[in-house]
């Protein structure tokens, strides 16, 4: 099992940046994918980016492609997401997420634990 706490989180103008972190308890981080969800208000969670165990694989979603970058670093137990160039639609609350099959790492429904998420607001 794992535990998930988001941090990062903040408000910012369009064209800025943050970095979102993840810290997870348990000695079986490195066994999990990782991948961020964000929610904004009214709409469904979407994915936004996922890494792999080793962190040599990372995937995202079109509308983040080239402005954030997932990295993970497995001895301190941590998942990061950069984010540039930020747009008012990246406004949302941001989860990151753990998925121990490896499977349908799009999927929501295929991550067992979850983060409170932490919330990103863009202005113009």
């Amino acid at each position: 099992q794992v535990q998930l706490v988001e941090s990062g989180g903040g408000l910012v103008q369009t064209g800025g940046s943050l970095r979102l972190s993840c810290a997870a308890s348990g000695r079986t981080f490195s066994s999990y994918i990782m991948a961020w969800f964000r929610q904004a208000p009214g709409k469904e969670r979407e994915f936004v980016a996922a890494i792999s165990w080793s962190a040599g694989t990372t995937v995202y979603a079109d509308s983040v492609k080239g402005r954030f970058t997932v990295s993970r670093d497995n001895y301190k137990n941590m998942l990061y997401l950069q984010m540039n160039s930020l747009k008012l639609e990246d406004a949302a609350v941001y989860y990151c997420a753990a998925n121990p099959r490896g499977l349908g790492i799009r999927d929501s429904n295929r991550y067992d634990y979850w983060g409170q998420g932490t919330q990103v607001t863009v202005s113009s």
